[in-house]
């Protein structure tokens, strides 16, 4: 059996407990048992997370015990997929340097503030992930981040004259990252292209590929 374990929680601005169900049932879907942990501490004794094909970060902020860190870390370096949205995972543990290097990017503003119009647009259109995925828009709180520029670039939106990545992937260690900066509320991922892009981002995290 497959395994994905969320670690849920964090600032509930971003609706941990609802994103957590719509990533349960694309996970299900998908032929996977899930686990949802709701405390950071000790998560390594509670939950083996070696043995997790894929680990999703959906806690906001927040302070992760050095133990558990270390153990997320570890787990992603020696294979274990992880993958994550928004906040959950592009801003929690701010100041946790090594998490933000694993996950490539870290939350730094929201230009236009929480509700603004703007386009994803798909910039690799050969990528397992977004092979099938269109440009699509979304009203939404529009990420604008520290990247590094080791991310491979799946689809960007434009901010004043840059592009700026929406979605990416990275490996660290033996581990593959997937990456989404759209999600700031559950309403989100009922766009057709959106939840697909996430959806294919968590499967090919998970994959070793």
């Amino acid at each position: 059996m497959k395994r994905a374990l969320i670690l849920s929680g964090g600032w509930e601005g971003h609706h941990p407990s609802e994103i957590d169900g719509i990533f349960k049932q694309i996970l299900l879907g998908e032929g996977y048992d899930v686990d949802i942990c709701k405390t950071l501490h000790s998560i390594h004794t509670n939950y083996p997370l070696k043995d997790y094909q894929l680990i999703i970060p959906n806690w906001t902020m927040g302070q992760i015990p050095y133990d558990s860190l270390c153990a997320l870390l570890e787990a992603v370096q020696e294979g274990a997929g992880v993958a994550g949205i928004h906040g959950g995972m592009g801003d929690a543990f701010r100041n946790e340097t090594e998490y933000q290097y694993m996950v490539g990017g870290q939350f730094v503003a929201h230009p236009g503030g929480q509700e603004v119009d703007y386009t994803v647009l798909i910039q690799d259109k050969e990528h397992v992930i977004t092979k099938d995925i269109n440009d699509f828009e979304i009203q939404s709180e529009l990420y604008y981040m520290q990247i590094d520029p080791a991310i491979q670039i799946l689809a960007s939106t434009p901010v004043g004259s840059i592009q700026m990545p929406v979605a990416w992937t990275k490996t660290y260690g033996r581990g593959s990252v997937f990456y989404c900066s759209v999600g700031h509320k559950p309403e989100d991922l009922t766009n057709k292209d959106c939840y697909n892009l996430i959806k294919n981002g968590f499967l090919w995290a998970a994959s070793k590929e």
